[in-house]
């Protein structure tokens, strides 16, 4: 198989120029502008984070506007109901006072008529009276007359007095109840002054409120369109991840199988020269051994922490599950790579999601074809068509592509297909 024939676009043989040139012309060729790409899972939780923030102010901002509208709704009713009551208290304050005016009045009149009778008692009492009567001779039956006189003057006298003072115990009950109408009057005044009051605050803290609501749903639409924007990119570029391993899974089954084949073919021409050989000596032929394995099988590309390792995850905000598809080694933007066997370079381009990435080709060990790939890189130490060894710096750490930082992402295909790199380290 033709080495480089995994990257979409052509490899130099030599060293290519400044990688983060290139990577800036990939970019633009895969989605025309850096800035609208919201690569990683990072940006996504961000975006989906601020939309859940903006959704829980939404709804607490919306349960504020309901309830200041329900009080104002109470306010008001309160304020038809204080105003129904100052009105009747005013009534009754205005009937209250036309009874202490009218009381004042039979005040008066009584007043008068007292005092009448007890000038007509005064004169009709003077002793001189009974005095005259008696010294004038008068006979029993007119002296019993006299005495007759008084009594009927002093019972006069003396209801003027009662009914007067009845209507002057009318008028000071009439005057309690004047005063206490005007103390429920002026407490109905202030009642209704305060409902006012609270109805223009509440007004305003609706007006506030609806305003508020407003604009956090206008934040909220914002999040909301923001974090389905970065759904949708980190679902496209996961289906993109995807794409690009099936791809390079059905190119390098085609080259796994050849690789057999071709090793196949070569044992058995050595086979058929040996079986010629013994012949030829007149001995029986001996066995041809298979080819050795490659240096012992893998080691570790980085010697690091795993930060991730191979298998399936269950995506918290997509909620569907996606395969990590490698090991991930935790280091520095800059740390040496190394090859993790013997091998060729086969490929190396940059991917929109894998990034910078490099293939050795390791040939055929325990009977299967393998390949490791090297992705998110920051810079290439080899070219396609090299013959590295064991242990060999090919490139160096970086975060191209679909990363949230500094990492290698180290993957191994076994006979063209993606398996758990821990299976070979």
């Amino acid at each position: 198989m033709t080495a480089g024939a995994l990257a979409v676009v052509p490899s130099a043989s030599a060293d290519p120029p400044d990688p983060n040139a290139q990577k800036k012309q990939l970019d633009s060729q895969i989605n025309q502008s850096k800035a609208d790409l919201h690569e990683s899972y990072d940006q996504l939780s961000k975006s989906v984070a601020a939309y859940n923030q903006a959704e829980a102010q939404y709804k607490a901002v919306q349960a504020r506007y309901a309830a200041a509208q329900g009080k104002l709704a109470s306010a008001k009713a309160a304020d038809v109901v204080a105003a129904g009551k100052l009105k009747a208290a005013e009534q009754a304050l205005a009937t209250a006072r036309a009874n202490v005016a009218q009381g004042q009045k039979e005040i008066a009149a009584k007043k008068a008529l007292a005092g009448r009778a007890v000038r007509s008692a005064y004169q009709q009492q003077n002793p001189l009276v009974g005095l005259s009567i008696v010294l004038r001779g008068a006979s029993p039956a007119d002296l019993a007359s006299g005495m007759q006189v008084q009594r009927n003057v002093f019972g006069i006298t003396g209801n003027a007095i009662t009914n007067l003072n009845n209507a002057q115990a009318q008028l000071a009950n009439k005057q309690a109840k004047l005063a206490e109408a005007e103390r429920i009057v002026a407490a109905q005044r202030a009642e209704a002054a305060r409902t006012v009051q609270e109805v223009t605050r509440l007004t305003q803290q609706v007006a506030a409120d609806k305003a508020a609501a407003a604009a956090v749903t206008a934040t909220r639409l914002v999040a909301q369109q923001a974090a389905e924007k970065d759904k949708n990119s980190e679902l496209a570029h996961y289906q993109s991840l995807v794409a690009e391993r099936s791809r390079v899974e059905q190119i390098l089954i085609a080259r796994a199988r050849a690789e057999k084949a071709a090793a196949a073919r070569r044992k058995a021409a050595a086979e058929a020269a040996e079986r010629a050989k013994a012949k030829k000596e007149h001995r029986p032929p001996k066995q041809v051994p298979d080819p050795p394995d490659n240096d012992g099988g893998l080691s570790y590309p980085i010697n690091t922490y795993i930060t991730s390792p191979y298998g399936m995850r269950f995506h918290p905000i997509l909620h569907y599950w996606k395969l990590h598809d490698g090991t991930d080694f935790g280091a520095g933007c800059g740390t040496p790579i190394h090859a993790a066997a013997s091998g060729v370079v086969t490929d190396r381009y940059y991917n929109g999601g894998y990034g910078n990435r490099i293939f050795i080709s390791h040939g055929v060990i325990d009977g299967d074809s393998v390949t490791t790939v090297y992705n998110h890189l920051s810079r290439y130490k080899a070219r396609v068509g090299q013959r590295v060894k064991k242990g060999q710096v090919i490139g160096y750490v970086g975060t191209t592509g679909y990363s949230t930082g500094c990492h290698l992402h180290f993957m191994v295909y076994e006979d063209g297909r993606v398996v758990n790199p821990m299976k070979w380290l």
